[in-house]
């Protein structure tokens, strides 16, 4: 029994890839081209199996029809991007070879800096050249001439200030010799002490004065009679009632004279013939002179300025 046509479109349109008619297989080689093209109409089809029918439809319903792709937002792939990317995670290599590449881009930049920075000197002209030439060698020479001035400068302030140390530590020194002399500082050194015991009060301001003058004379440098500084202006004065005031201040006896100066001028000097020691003993006076190597005058003087003496101007 022969399909009907519509039925058969039924069928293909049920099996998406419907099997080439085994017509075509039947037929000989050696028909002209009109009967093949008139195939359709003259030969009959043949009936498909009836067992195949159902197996293939089976198949065809199991697979799977292919769905549409899922759509990918933009949102999602940069979540992904920003979990790749972050927190970092660089392998040792990875390390290595961005060090390498970060020195060689450094080196790189170096060597175009040097040769960007030399490269106006290149393209000058032989004049331009000369001229940067005379430049550089009048700017040595202006440096040579200000480290020449500055040395000079350095030299004559060191000078100063070694001159002016010198000077103040000579000023020191001379202000302490003359503070021996005036009185004001206390002195030491190598002398004698002389003391002059007078129980019957026989010594008179005048033997004191004449004692002094004979120490003086034999080169003493600083004298102390017990507890008084005995200075260019030291007066000896007596007392009605007995004694002698030297400074205005009376001193009892024994009379002990502490001189620093040398020992061997001073003790000859007062026991000469018709000397103070001799003169002494004559009043019944004992005298005692005991050399010594140090002699410490500490009495101090208050200075007293001059009443009528000025300094005189230059």
């Amino acid at each position: 029994m022969t399909k009907d046509p519509m039925d058969r479109d039924d069928e293909a349109r049920e099996l998406p890839e419907p099997e080439t008619p085994a017509v075509s297989e039947d037929v000989p080689e050696d028909l002209p081209e009109e009967a093949v093209e008139g195939e359709s109409a003259a030969v009959p089809e043949a009936e498909p199996e009836p067992e195949a029918e159902p197996e293939l439809a089976l198949e065809l319903e199991a697979e799977p029809e292919p769905g549409p792709e899922p759509v990918v937002r933009s949102s999602d792939g940069r979540r992904r991007l920003r979990a790749a990317l972050w927190p970092p995670r660089a392998s040792r290599g990875q390390l290595v070879v961005a060090l390498l590449l970060f020195s060689l881009g450094l080196g790189l930049a170096i060597q175009v800096r040097s040769t960007n920075d030399h490269s106006a000197l290149r393209g000058a002209r032989q004049d331009d050249l000369v001229r940067i030439l005379d430049e550089l060698d009048s700017r040595q020479q202006r440096l040579q001439q200000e480290k020449t001035q500055l040395d000079q400068s350095y030299a004559q302030l060191e000078n100063s200030s070694n001159q002016a140390k010198e000077a103040q530590q000579q000023t020191r020194q001379k202000a302490a010799e003359l503070g021996v002399l005036a009185g004001t500082v206390k002195a030491t050194g190598p002398g004698i002490v002389l003391t002059v015991d007078d129980p019957q009060g026989q010594v008179k301001a005048d033997m004191l004065l004449d004692t002094l003058q004979e120490l003086r004379a034999a080169g003493a440098e600083a004298i102390q009679i017990n507890d008084v500084r005995v200075v260019a202006d030291t007066y000896f004065t007596d007392v009605p009632s007995g004694g002698v005031q030297i400074d205005g201040k009376g001193v009892a006896q024994p009379y002990r004279f502490t001189v620093i100066g040398n020992a061997q001028d001073l003790t000859p000097a007062l026991n000469i013939p018709g000397g103070i020691v001799r003169t002494l003993e004559r009043e019944q006076v004992g005298t005692s002179i005991t050399e010594q190597q140090k002699v410490t005058v500490d009495a101090l003087a208050v200075p007293r300025p001059p009443q009528y003496g000025k300094p005189a101007a230059k």
